[in-house]
């Protein structure tokens, strides 16, 4: 089963990377606040990044903040077509459906069914 990650990081301002394993690489999408049960939150397309990041945390290389770690765990793709994604997480914090829906080139949102994200105020 493949592994997530969401990453906190505080460069250049705070925002929340969701990393998703697929292949050799971790598919990332960048939020612009941690995900929250029910409700649609901001997320922009990024580039794919390294799988070392599953397990990572601490500064990241060129002066570009830290990284800590929000939640992590497995998933399964349910869905991966160019205008949706939409998963199943099962993680420490999160765990249920969630959705990535693309409304322009790089602008997605994503959607997590209710209650399936717990203790987001940390």
């Amino acid at each position: 089963m493949p592994r997530y990650v969401i990453l906190e990081h505080d460069y250049p301002e705070r925002h929340w990377d969701l990393m998703l394993e697929s292949g050799e690489v971790l598919r990332t999408w960048r939020l612009a606040e941690p995900p929250r049960s029910g409700c649609a939150v901001r997320a922009e397309a990024s580039f794919d990044h390294r799988r070392l990041y599953l397990d990572y945390e601490g500064p990241v290389s060129g002066g570009r903040g830290q990284v800590t770690r929000w939640d992590d765990g497995a998933f399964n793709w349910l869905a991966d077509e160019s205008e949706r994604v939409l998963l199943h997480l099962q993680g420490e914090r999160c765990r249920g459906t969630v959705e990535l829906r693309r409304h322009a080139p790089g602008e997605w949102s994503l959607s997590l069914s209710e209650d399936s994200c717990q203790d987001i105020t940390g």
